[in-house]
């Protein structure tokens, strides 16, 4: 399992990439393995303002359903067309490429954005054992 350096992460096992003001949401490498097949990813909080620790959306997998987490305050301004099943309607890069087209949401950062409080690669790869 790969948990890349240049991405934080949170203990709810989603990562973000920032790019400047702008950043990308998805679950890790982990998760979407506990998870297994995923057949769905639901979000409706596209243009939202949404606080660090609150739902997002949800991912379905074959067996399950479980709540995305916002690891930061942000806007949501776009779900991954790829994913979305009116568009790409391929959830199962969640599974296969989690870190690159796998992505489930781009974001702006929020003015009180705080990344102190997510885990580096060293930490999450600890945490997960």
């Amino acid at each position: 399992m790969q948990f890349p350096e240049n991405l934080r992460y949170t203990k709810e096992h989603e990562w973000i990439r920032v790019e400047g003001n702008v950043a990308y949401v998805g679950i890790t490498d982990f998760a979407q393995s506990e998870l297994g097949d995923i057949v769905y990813v639901e979000v409706d909080t596209v243009g939202d303002e949404v606080s660090h620790d609150d739902i997002f959306g949800t991912i379905e997998a074959v067996k399950t359903t479980s709540d995305l987490f916002m690891p930061v305050n942000a806007k949501v301004l776009e779900f991954n067309p790829a994913l979305d099943e009116k568009q790409g309607n391929n959830p199962t890069l969640v599974n296969t490429d989690p870190y690159g087209e796998g992505w489930i949401i781009k974001i702006e950062l929020g003015e009180n954005a705080d990344l102190s409080s997510l885990l580096d690669a060293a930490a999450y790869t600890a945490m997960v054992g």
